[in-house]
């Protein structure tokens, strides 16, 4: 079966996924220039990201979208098993939302152009001004409404284990006293980790547990390090027991 599994993805599910995004990349980099960036920014990376997940023939569950309130602004943090933890979360969250995502990024063809059209926020840590900037535009962007969705690690794992959370994303919700909402994934680390990057897709089940929001309380150091601690302890309640544990990543 592994070896079908590869000429399916070889000849079927590979050509599919590349038209898929090259469109995609181009409807959102159109649509948000013309105007209205909340929609194309992310309701075609949504099926795109769905898209992708169908042609891999990747099951998935998600747990926990009760606990979220309709109209209400979040931001969301997740451990970071692998690459395909953006087309989960992209695809089955069900929330608009802004990603905070590495400034490398922009860099892809296509994909990178459609990022910027669509207001992503890159995260650009070449010096205290570019590291202000970054947040000034995180801020600007959960005043006016929208979720935002980070990886606090701020690095892939290597070991399907989490490392450290850093403290930008609990800073912003402090600041402007929105709730986190901790997400575990699982399974995207069986799919595709860091160390098989590009190369064949192994199936296995992908997991998407969302906690109950931390609601802020009071404001400044001791809430920061709450929701950072409480956000850290949900996420690793919700992991596969294989995977349960800190491990340090030397990526961070």
């Amino acid at each position: 079966m592994k070896y079908i599994y590869r000429i399916y993805q070889l000849c079927i599910a590979v050509p599919v996924i590349a038209l898929g995004t090259l469109i995609t990349a181009i409807v959102v980099t159109v649509g948000c220039t013309l105007g209205n960036g909340h929609f194309w920014g992310y309701y075609p990376g949504k099926l795109w990201a769905r898209l992708i997940v169908r042609m891999m023939l990747l099951p998935v569950t998600v747990e926990g979208r009760e606990n979220l309130q309709p109209g209400c602004s979040y931001v969301f943090v997740a451990n970071h098993q692998g690459a395909f933890d953006i087309f989960l979360i992209y695809g089955y969250l069900n929330r608009n939302f802004k990603w905070m995502m590495k400034r490398q990024l922009r860099n892809i063809p296509f994909v990178g152009r459609a990022c910027e059209a669509s207001h992503q926020i890159f995260v650009d840590k070449r010096g205290p001004a570019k590291i202000r900037e970054t947040y000034d535009k995180a801020r600007a962007t959960l005043r006016g409404g929208m979720s935002l969705v980070v990886f606090p690690e701020g690095a892939r794992t290597f070991t399907g284990h989490m490392g450290v959370f850093k403290r930008g994303a609990f800073m912003l919700a402090d600041d402007i006293q929105l709730p986190v909402v901790p997400i575990t994934i699982n399974g995207s680390f069986n799919v595709m980790p860091r160390m098989r990057d590009m190369k064949w897709v192994v199936w296995h089940p992908l997991h998407l547990t969302i906690h109950k929001p931390i609601e802020p309380q009071g404001q400044g150091a001791d809430n920061i390090r709450m929701m950072e601690q409480q956000s850290y302890e949900a996420v690793m309640s919700g992991l596969d027991e294989e995977y349960k544990g800190f491990v340090e990543n030397p990526d961070q």
